[in-house]
């Protein structure tokens, strides 16, 4: 895939003019109150002897996510280890769900407490019993509900992972003073947007090649991917969608969020990547509020950004940010 996007000099400053709806804020602080409402026990079972695993400890959650309803986690952590141990809650990416425990053993094998989320609709233990709402043509979750802020597919699942976060002080051993929110792709335009929705209660956030940035941007230049579901919904209802749609997706842009996050943030960017073009993740990252924040380039990547090289960056960017694990 060669370059499509502009060079690294035109992206290190690329930082274009986005200002959020007027109520963008209220919305979120609306979304995020109503589902707090539906609050519950989070539940965890130990599971680890059904992986034959030895030196990591499995609990298979359940905590309230939107309107109450169960999502599926998987917390991971070093056997026999004792607490409280900085946790790193990690989102997936698009079309994917929380997996197998045995997918997700960097973490833990690195000493520390894992939650992985799994994406309501998208993995194999969380529905989306929301669904129904909104727009019946969709081809993907892009555009399931984009009629409107209120029915829009990722309403539901941010606010999944915002309380995701709320679940980790629910978990004993974990400490809530070190939580560290990471994913790749969507799961790092959802790492992107829980940073931007909890504030000083992350310790630290890594969106890896991000996904959900720049959207109006994004459809018009982005090769491959789910963006061009936009484009395709789009494609049929040009004549009168186009800007109530675009004014959705205004209201869960990875740009928007970034602007209210603080955390120290690592990112990281493929500049050959199709599907999340370049410029989207630097204009996310561009307008960072918090002061603390890097980009890990990945010159020749696509989509794959850093691949298995990336996790050890990050790891060695925590340590050095007094978020490493007292081993």
């Amino acid at each position: 895939m060669p370059l499509t996007d502009f060079g690294l000099d035109e992206l290190t400053a690329y930082r274009p003019e986005m200002n959020a709806p007027e109520e963008f804020d209220a919305f979120w602080q609306r979304t995020l109150a109503e589902a707090r409402t539906h609050d519950g026990a989070v539940k965890a079972e130990r599971v680890t002897s059904q992986y034959a695993l030895r030196t990591v400890e499995v609990d298979d959650v359940r905590f309230p996510g939107w309107n109450g309803e169960p999502v599926a986690a998987w917390l991971l952590r070093p056997a026999g280890a004792e607490g409280p141990l900085p946790v790193v809650v990690t989102y997936i990416g698009y079309s994917g769900g929380r997996g197998l425990p045995t997918d997700h053993l960097f973490w833990s094998a690195a000493g520390y407490a894992q939650l992985v989320v799994d994406s309501r609709g998208q993995g194999h233990d969380t529905p989306d019993l929301g669904m129904g709402d909104g727009t019946q043509w969709s081809e993907g979750f892009m555009t399931r509900g984009i009629d409107s802020p209120e029915n829009y597919y990722y309403r539901r699942l941010i606010t999944d992972c915002v309380r995701a976060v709320d679940a980790v002080a629910q978990l004993p051993g974990l400490d809530t003073d070190r939580i560290v929110l990471t994913g790749g792709s969507q799961g790092g335009g959802l790492a992107l947007a829980v940073a931007g929705l909890v504030g000083d209660r992350a310790a630290a956030v890594m969106p890896d090649v991000p996904f959900l940035c720049h959207f109006r941007h994004a459809a018009q230049i982005a090769g491959e991917g789910p963006y061009q579901e936009i484009v395709k919904y789009l494609r049929w209802h040009s004549r009168h969608k186009v800007e109530p749609t675009l004014d959705t997706l205004d209201h869960f842009d990875g740009v928007h969020f970034a602007q209210r996050a603080t955390a120290p943030a690592l990112f990281s960017v493929g500049l050959m990547d199709p599907v999340c073009p370049p410029s989207t993740v630097y204009a996310a990252f561009n307008h960072y509020a918090g002061q603390d924040r890097t980009m890990t380039v990945w010159p020749f990547a696509d989509h794959g950004g850093g691949c298995g090289s990336n996790p050890p960056a990050q790891l060695t960017w925590l340590r050095e940010r007094g978020l490493a694990v007292q081993l």
